[in-house]
C-alpha cells in the first residue's frame, strides 16, 4: 500500500498592522500555510473597519497557496467570568462582534482564553463562560470558537480537561467549539506531554473527545511541569525540548491539525522554526515510506 505523506499547516502569529494580503504573503514568506492574528488590539478596544477588498486578496492568496484553516485570537482582555459586569458585558459585545467580522473569513477558527474567575471559585467561572458563549454564538455561523486550554496561572478558568469538558458540555450550541490546545499552557498545567504525549492525548480524549481538538499552539516552557506560570519559550529551548516537538509533529492524531507558533521569535526565527518542524516531519514522511517500501 502506498503510504499517505502529509505536509504540516505551520505558521506563526502576524500583525494586522499591514492589512490582510499582507499577512498571507509574510506567512508565505515564512514558508508558512496558516497563520494567526488578533482580531482586535490584544489589550481591547475597539476593532479596526474592514477593508473587504483587502479580505478579498487574502482569500484569493490562500486558495492559490493551499492554505489550511486560520486561527484567530481574541484580545487577551476578554474575560467571560470576570466578577464585574462592565468586564463581562465588553466580552460578549467583543466576541460577538468579532464572530460576525469573522464571517468575512468562513471557515476558520476564533481562539480565546476562558478567562479568570477572580475568586467566584472555577466552578462559578466555568458557568459564566457557558453563559457568555450561549449569548454569542449563531447557529450556522460559518466560524468554530476554540476554548484554549491554560496554565492554571492565577484564578484562570480551563487549568484542566475536566473543566473545559464542563463549558463544552453546557453550551446549547457545541458543534460550534473546539479546543486549541497550548503546549506551553498544558505542560505548566502539569500534563507531561515532554515524556508521556499518548498518555495526556488518551486523557483528553476520554475527557474531552479528540474529535473537539481542532488547533495546536506550540510554544516550549521557561517553566518545568506543574509551574503554572505560563511563559514561553522557542523550540527546542526550554522544558519540553526538541523531541517533544518531533513526537508532536509526527503524531498521527495531530500531525494534520493547523499549528500556530506564539515563541519569542522575530521573523528570522520563526522561519527557522518552521523550517526545523517542517524537516522534522518530512524525515518522518520518508521512513514510514521506506518502511513500508522494504515489505513489499
Amino acid at each position: 500500500m502506498t503510504p499517505v505523506a502529509f505536509e504540516l499547516t505551520i505558521g506563526c502569529h502576524l500583525s494586522t498592522a499591514a492589512g490582510w494580503k499582507k499577512m498571507g504573503e509574510t506567512a508565505l514568506a515564512l514558508g508558512a500555510n496558516t497563520f494567526a492574528f488578533f482580531t482586535r488590539n490584544p489589550r481591547g478596544g475597539n476593532a479596526k473597519t474592514l477593508d473587504l477588498d483587502d479580505l478579498e486578496a487574502l482569500k484569493t492568496l490562500m486558495r492559490e497557496n493551499h492554505f489550511g484553516k486560520l486561527v484567530a485570537h481574541a484580545p487577551y482582555t476578554m474575560n467571560l467570568c470576570s466578577a464585574k459586569y462592565e468586564t463581562v458585558d465588553f466580552a460578549r459585545r467583543a466576541m460577538a462582534e468579532d464572530l460576525e467580522r469573522m464571517e468575512y473569513l468562513p471557515g476558520n477558527y476564533y481562539n480565546f482564553h476562558p478567562g479568570s474567575h477572580v475568586g467566584q471559585g472555577a466552578e462559578k467561572g466555568v458557568k459564566l463562560v457557558i453563559e457568555g458563549l450561549n449569548a454569542c454564538l449563531v447557529p450556522g455561523q460559518a466560524t468554530m470558537v476554540l476554548l484554549e486550554t491554560m496554565a492554571g496561572k492565577g484564578t484562570e478558568v480551563g487549568r484542566t480537561f475536566e473543566e473545559l469538558a464542563a463549558i463544552l458540555d453546557g453550551v446549547a450550541h457545541d458543534e460550534l467549539l473546539g479546543v486549541c490546545l497550548d503546549t506551553c499552557h498544558v505542560h505548566d498545567g502539569g500534563y507531561r506531554i515532554f515524556d508521556s504525549l499518548d498518555y495526556v492525548l488518551d486523557e483528553f480524549d476520554r475527557i474531552i473527545g479528540l474529535e473537539r481538538l481542532k488547533a495546536l499552539h506550540l510554544n516550549d516552557s521557561k517553566n518545568p511541569c506543574g509551574a503554572h506560570k505560563d511563559r514561553h519559550e522557542k523550540i527546542g529551548q526550554g522544558y519540553l525540548g526538541l523531541d517533544a516537538f518531533a513526537s508532536i509533529v509526527t503524531n498521527s492524531r495531530l500531525r494534520t491539525l493547523p499549528m500556530i507558533l506564539e515563541t519569542p521569535q522575530d521573523f528570522d526565527g520563526y522561519k527557522h522554526e518552521i523550517a526545523l518542524l517542517r524537516r522534522i516531519a518530512a524525515a518522518d514522511n520518508q521512513t514510514h515510506e521506506s518502511a513500508l517500501g522494504g515489505v513489499r
